[in-house]
């Protein structure tokens, strides 16, 4: 009886098809292992502009801040007063309900984004926004926020809408796919467009879904049908917002 011979794996022909996957997958992997590094590349690279940004701005609020004070004491020395520059950005929270409110006012409201009590939202200062403001004045009350206060309300409470949804500002990745071609690649570089009220500001802020705060530490001063300046809580409280913001956030 004869043996019987087993080919070898070289003599064994592998089917074409099976090869062709091979080639395929292989390809693919190769092609999956170049995007990876790549995108590694871009993202270090991206956090490198971020970075540079962040420095960037730092530079330019210290810079603003001690022109600042260098025209305050000069205004001192002369014997004059210093007038600050007009706002370029309110923050504007609602106190009120809905309850007997008149049909434009209640239009404006809706326009503002300002839909339930405590809401805030950032507003660029403009003759428009100016009259729409003194038409619902008795159901809001805003101010100038500083860059402590944008700062803290974006880190702290921001939410941006992504695809009609309320998604928190966990990653600048978030930011990057819906402000990226605005040039707002990062958190800081949506708290510098906001606060310097820059080019894209409208974007910025209708990205950013409107804050919900809470009441004010310790309540409200008064009833909520006085003005600020008559020591209730309505209407332009001008830089004490901020402080306001710090209760409410």
């Amino acid at each position: 009886m004869s043996a019987t011979t087993v080919p070898s794996a070289s003599q064994i022909e592998v089917p074409e098809t099976l090869l062709k996957k091979r080639k395929q997958n292989e390809k693919a992997r190769e092609e999956k292992l170049k995007a990876a590094a790549e995108a590694k590349k871009a993202s270090k690279a991206r956090r490198k502009i971020v970075f540079k940004r962040a420095e960037k701005y730092v530079q330019e609020y210290l810079s603003k801040e001690k022109e600042e004070i260098r025209v305050r004491r000069a205004a001192r020395a002369a014997g004059d007063f210093y007038v600050p520059a007009q706002a370029k950005v309110y923050f504007v929270v609602r106190i009120k309900g809905i309850s007997e409110i008149a049909p434009k006012p209640r239009k404006i409201l809706q326009l503002l984004r300002l839909l339930q009590i405590n809401n805030g939202v950032f507003v660029k200062v403009t003759k428009a926004t100016e009259q729409m403001l003194r038409l619902v004045d008795p159901y809001v009350t805003y101010g100038e926020p500083n860059l402590k206060s944008v700062r803290e309300l974006v880190y702290k409470r921001g939410f941006g809408k992504v695809d009609k949804q309320r998604i928190p500002l966990t990653d600048n990745a978030i930011i990057e796919a819906a402000l990226g071609k605005f040039d707002i690649l990062s958190v800081e570089d949506l708290v510098h467009e906001i606060y310097t009220a820059g080019p894209n500001f409208k974007q910025a802020s209708n990205f950013l879904w409107p804050f919900k705060l809470s009441n004010p530490t310790g309540g409200w001063r008064t009833r909520k049908f006085k003005h600020f300046i008559e020591g209730g809580d309505h209407g332009n409280r001008e830089g004490n917002i901020n402080k306001l913001i710090r209760q409410m956030n």
